[in-house]
């Protein structure tokens, strides 16, 4: 079904035509400014402290974190956290340039494959594209090159994330997604699916007892890339 198609379902619905031109102007003009609401003070603090803030609601959801200072550093902090949690040294890695760019061969005993995640797929490498400090949330686009399945499928997900890409607040992630992104088809911004991940996969729906590993990862390890000097802690 098409969208005016869909739409005109809807104003039958409603039992009203097209909205007046001075209603549609009202809302072009809202959809277009992208008015901003309530913003908690906790998020705007200086870069060290709003890195810091995202550290700390990531592991009060229970989630880990580990800063690594050079990007030659994350095959061995993969490494390193696979071995920490007993796990295979073997993973499925989102094909993204970024990650496939990083020197796994210092590493040999490492074993992945960039693609999509499968159901047989127990540890999944993603690239992380933004973050919001205030509550310690990773901002996952659809993408070719970060499918989604990664975020879903494998009982353990690490995230490589770059600093520079923790914002304060929700709103600050949105505008990056507007400015970066432009989807050939439409012209907008919006990808397919914008997977908000907040620690790993967690449920209390059964007599109010937490169980990991709900309805995705059992396990989300981020790995810090500081490439913000701005964002560095205080010496």
């Amino acid at each position: 079904m098409s969208k005016d198609a869909i739409l005109a379902s809807i104003r039958r619905g409603l039992k009203r035509g097209p909205l007046p031109a001075d209603q549609r102007a009202m809302l072009d003009g809202r959809l277009a400014t992208h008015p901003r609401h309530l913003i908690p003070a906790r998020s705007r603090v200086p870069r060290p402290e709003q890195v810091a803030l995202f550290i700390r609601n990531v592991e009060k959801e229970f989630g880990s974190v580990d800063r690594v200072a050079d990007a030659a550093e994350i095959p061995g902090a993969v490494a390193e956290y696979l071995a920490a949690q007993n796990l295979e040294p073997r993973f499925v890695m989102a094909p993204n340039p970024d990650l496939q760019a990083l020197p796994w061969a210092d590493k040999p005993l490492l074993a992945f494959e960039a693609r999509r995640a499968e159901a047989t797929d127990t540890v999944s490498v993603q690239h992380g594209y933004a973050a919001i400090a205030e509550t310690g949330t990773l901002m996952l686009p659809s993408d070719p090159a970060r499918p989604t399945t990664l975020n879903l499928l494998a009982e353990t997900e690490i995230v490589i994330l770059r600093t520079s890409r923790i914002v304060g607040a929700y709103e600050e992630a949105w505008d990056t997604l507007r400015r970066e992104r432009t989807d050939p088809v439409t012209g907008g911004f919006m990808p397919r699916n914008v997977m908000l991940v907040t620690g790993p996969s967690r449920s209390a729906d059964i007599e109010q007892t937490l169980e990991l590993g709900a309805h995705g990862p059992r396990r989300l390890h981020i790995i810090l890339l500081d490439d913000d000097p701005a964002a560095l802690p205080a010496a």
